[in-house]
């Protein structure tokens, strides 16, 4: 060997405390790493595809296609990373789908959302009276990591929604928790029932009834008073709040002017047939999707959950219960015991077949190599802000 040839095993053999102090180092470091490292269950991943819905009542599949889908998608055209739209449009309501181009980088989606949001609001402008929308949907990212079915025998289905949103609150702080979604809500209803006969014999008709009802469901200002402290808006409150207030909406029938509760029932109801019903263990239910913060340790948000909902329980009132339906959690963790017991049989393995073929000696050094390298690999990950997947650590 020549002088001033470098050799690094040469030097680990001569520096034998440096080099015990590295592997001490690097081993602890990994272990570090290995338990702070984010864990879900799958990796994360870019949709760079978004969809806008736009409904107008009445208009023809070609009417949409013409004068709403178009200038849509002429405004989208303008985006940096603009790749395809596509239309699908039916009588009363136009489906675009916004594709960008497949080099996007990752960073620059949120923005170019952004800027599509943007543009349709502008757009949404110079559509025709009528149209509602354009309301936009790019969340298909969004991996549910836990479900909870909130159940409350004998609540009517407006009073289980409002115990939703307060729990929806409640879970909302527990740290990495992205977001929640309440699932099953159905929608209210008010109810009209008339009988044609009496409104014949009244001399009114139903649009009569529908136009005094939009004509008094308004919000209307009245201007403002000025005064030393500030100014003072004056509103004409026509909107309706309560039942009662449609009930006694004026109809002029004949001349007379009758309250709507005296020609038509007005009651209070829920979407019937009901869009989709859910039932956990046949019990009428709402869920409560939570979602994840990208990089967060699943591990500790599943044990985060447990406890948070073990102190809701324990406040909930008598035949109200918040139950788990699913949880990433479970099969992290079953993944992650796997990932190490497949470790240290191949490390064994290893182990076995350098003392045998090897001798003692280089079997332990060739044998530590492994661990340390994996050691390196989860502190660069940590250093990187990498996620440990559940899909990859069970292979």
């Amino acid at each position: 060997m020549s002088a001033g040839r470098f050799n690094l095993s040469a030097l680990a053999v001569r520096e034998r405390s440096v080099t015990l102090f590295l592997i001490i180092l690097i081993s602890v470091a990994g272990l570090v790493a290995f338990f702070g490292l984010g864990r879900a269950e799958d990796p994360p991943f870019t949709v760079k595809q978004m969809t806008v819905i736009t409904v107008w009542p009445g208009a023809t599949a070609q009417e949409m296609q013409d004068q709403v889908a178009e200038p849509l998608e002429k405004r989208l055209q303008e985006l940096k990373w603009y790749d395809r739209t596509e239309t699908y449009t039916r009588p009363g309501m136009a489906l675009i789908t916004l594709s960008l181009q497949d080099q996007t980088p990752p960073s620059e989606v949120p923005e170019q959302f952004y800027q599509a949001r943007k543009k349709l609001g502008d757009e949404a402008k110079n559509l025709p009276a009528g149209v509602s929308g354009p309301m936009m949907n790019d969340e298909f990212a969004d991996v549910t990591f836990a479900i909870f079915a909130l159940k409350a025998r004998g609540e009517p289905p407006r009073q289980l929604v409002r115990d939703a949103e307060a729990l929806r609150q409640q879970l909302l702080h527990v740290p990495g928790v992205k977001k929640v979604n309440i699932l099953g809500e159905q929608a209210e209803r008010i109810y009209l029932s008339f009988s044609h006969d009496r409104l014949a014999t009244l001399g009114l008709s139903p649009e009569a009834i529908f136009a005094a009802l939009n004509s008094q469901n308004v919000l209307t200002a009245a201007g403002a008073i000025e005064t030393r402290g500030g100014q003072i808006f004056i509103r004409l409150d026509g909107a309706f709040d309560r039942l009662q207030q449609i009930r006694d909406t004026p109809i002029i029938a004949g001349g007379r002017t009758l309250k709507l509760a005296d020609v038509a029932t007005v009651e209070r109801g829920y979407e019937d047939p009901a869009t989709f019903l859910i039932r956990n263990q046949g019990e009428p239910a709402l869920l409560l999707g939570v979602v994840m913060r990208e990089g967060w340790n699943g591990l500790a948000l599943g044990k985060a959950l447990d406890a948070e909902t073990t102190s809701i329980n324990q406040s909930l009132p008598l035949g109200m219960s918040l139950t788990k339906v699913t949880d990433q959690s479970v099969n992290i963790s079953a993944a992650v015991d796997e990932f190490m017991i497949k470790f240290f049989v191949a490390l064994l393995v290893v182990m076995a077949v350098c003392f045998v073929s090897m001798g003692w000696r280089v079997g332990v050094v060739v044998a530590a190599a492994v661990p340390l390298t994996l050691a390196v690999v989860f502190v660069v990950m940590a250093a990187t802000g990498k996620t440990s997947t559940a899909s990859l650590s069970a292979r």
